[in-house]
């Protein structure tokens, strides 16, 4: 199998003739048939929707077309509650999943009248005492703990993950908040991350299910959604095959006719989560290849690093790499491919095959609509690239420009030593 941009090496060139790399680009013609896919393959059900990860790509020109499909946006923090309002949601648009929240945080969900999602039973008091009250319609955050499989080589562990709470805890929690004046209840849970299956989500469902049939009968809590939440995963390496989200919609289908429909809960809206899946395979880093370095080991030296892409360094994670224009040359050459930061896990592929890659050379790191630019930092004062949208009818938009030393200075601009940095200028 192989991985083919989305990109021609003639487009990138027009681009960077007035876009300089290092540079994110991202595919809206494959966003917007994704986003088409996902709302199809869970059509059944009459209350689903899905709330887009903010955190994986924070950028309102893609959240906007996201929302044409009737997206809304999964907020984590202040500034992702911030951005979602300023686009326009608010209410139901919004759910806010956050943990070790602090008090103005939840004010400001509660402001915009976002559904708040408590991640552990001790924020029913925090929440109450940030906000006054208990809203009417709430959500709480499952962990049943120790190991979920999903298949002999599949596994996570939800036990040793910080989020949400014991079966014990979540049924006293419906309990303290039906008797706070809560009348709307949710159920949420993120048991597996990047999962290259089509198992997981409706495995996933069957726990959900079976717990929400429980807690209606025990509690007699009116639940009116089901959140999966996200860990939809992509084929990140060439040899992986990707999910078929019209078979996960049918799978968790099943379960849901199996489970809540005798129940009596057939009309439960499903909602989910996704970052990764949305946008992760219609984003890339492109880089142009500026050293070339001949030790105990060949290195190529690029104009990114880890600041645009964390998760080799981070994680050890692979992200495929096309020389652009040589993408039918044998990968006869092992590389590291490296940034400039003062760390030796600045690396974007570790004794890599690639085609020879000369001086000047475009490269394409696949993958990085999710979690690619979103978790840059400015350490070694590295700063942060552009972000580019490749439209449909093949014209380019800049929909994020680059950072400056301005912007990475800017939290000094109350001090003379702003002005003393500046003053040659």
């Amino acid at each position: 199998m192989t991985k083919k941009p989305f990109v021609t090496k003639q487009k990138l060139e027009e681009i960077r003739q007035t876009i300089p790399t290092p540079f994110h680009l991202y595919d809206e013609k494959g966003i917007r048939e994704n986003a088409q896919a996902l709302k199809e393959a869970f059509a059944w059900n009459k209350g689903y929707r899905e709330y887009y990860a903010v955190k994986a790509c924070p950028n309102p020109f893609l959240i906007d077309i996201l929302r044409e499909y009737d997206c809304g946006c999964d907020c984590s923090s202040m500034t992702e509650l911030m951005l979602s309002d300023a686009l326009g949601c608010s209410g139901d648009d919004i759910m806010f999943s956050s943990n070790a929240t602090p008090a103005s945080e939840y004010q400001y969900a509660n402001k915009i009248n976002a559904i708040i999602n408590l991640d552990d039973i001790t924020h029913i008091d925090f929440l109450e005492k940030s906000i006054g009250y208990i809203p009417k319609k709430i959500s709480c955050r499952y962990n049943p703990g120790g190991l979920f499989k999903i298949s002999n080589d599949i596994m996570d562990n939800p036990g040793d993950a910080k989020y949400g709470m014991t079966t014990d805890q979540l049924f006293e929690a419906f309990k303290i908040l039906k008797e706070k004046g809560a009348e709307e209840f949710g159920i949420h849970a993120f048991l597996a991350s990047n999962t290259v299956t089509n198992e997981y989500y409706p495995m996933l469902a069957k726990v959900l299910f079976e717990v929400a049939v429980r807690l209606k009968e025990e509690t007699g809590a009116d639940i009116r959604f089901i959140n999966l939440s996200g860990g939809i995963g992509i084929p990140y390496r060439p040899d992986q095959e990707p999910n078929d989200i019209r078979l996960i919609g049918e799978g968790v289908r099943k379960v849901y006719e199996e489970i809540l429909v005798p129940a009596g809960m057939g009309d439960v809206a499903l909602y989910t989560e996704l970052g990764r899946f949305m946008t992760g395979p219609y984003g890339c880093l492109v880089t142009e290849a500026i050293h070339e370095k001949h030790t105990h080991k060949e290195y190529i030296g690029c104009d990114a690093c880890a600041v645009n892409l964390m998760r080799p360094a981070m994680y050890g994670a692979y992200h495929h790499i096309t020389v652009m224009g040589k993408e039918d040359a044998p990968c006869d050459h092992m590389y590291d491919v490296t940034g400039s930061l003062c760390e030796n896990n600045d690396k974007f592929a570790v004794d890599r095959m690639l085609p020879k890659i000369d001086m000047g050379d475009l490269l394409v790191i696949h993958d990085t609509g999710a979690h690619g630019f979103a978790m840059g930092y400015n350490y070694n004062g590295k700063l942060k690239s552009a972000e580019v949208l490749l439209k449909e009818d093949g014209s380019f938009e800049m929909i994020r420009r680059a950072e400056t030393p301005r912007d990475y200075f800017a939290t000094f601009d109350c001090f003379p030593i702003y002005k003393k940095i500046f003053e040659t200028e």
